[in-house]
């Protein structure tokens, strides 16, 4: 409690402010761990050191990690998005060239504008 007990509704707010910053420590955490195991190109050594700095000094070492790892982490992001995309298909059955005759179709009916078709297309062949 860091208010009197009078002050019930102070009370209330410490503490659901107290457990969001938890959440979002939390949610960091596992963020910063999955992106820190799912990377090649750093040894064993390195993920062992990030993960006790991670452990033994929780903010510095999200924030040291996001600061100095963060465009790697999008960029990992988005390949293995990439990765699962093109698994998916695979599995689905999905094909481009079915999906741009589809468009052609669209575009050829009127359902779509030339606009739509050239984003989309983009889209597609992404």
């Amino acid at each position: 409690m860091v208010f009197s007990a009078e002050s019930t509704f102070a009370n209330f707010l410490a503490d659901a402010f107290a457990i969001f910053v938890f959440i979002l420590w939390f949610w960091l955490f596992i963020t910063t761990a999955s992106d820190l195991f799912r990377r090649q190109d750093i040894s064993g050594f390195g993920k062992v050191l990030w993960v006790i700095l991670l452990i033994v000094l929780p903010y510095i070492g999200i924030f040291a990690y996001i600061l100095t790892q963060g465009g790697g982490m999008a960029e990992r992001n988005r390949s293995q998005v990439r990765q699962a995309r093109d698994e998916l298909r695979q599995a689905v059955g999905f094909s481009v060239a079915d999906e741009l005759t589809k468009l052609e179709r669209l575009m050829t009916e009127k359902s779509i504008s030339k606009e739509e078709y050239a984003r989309l297309r983009a889209r597609i062949l992404q």
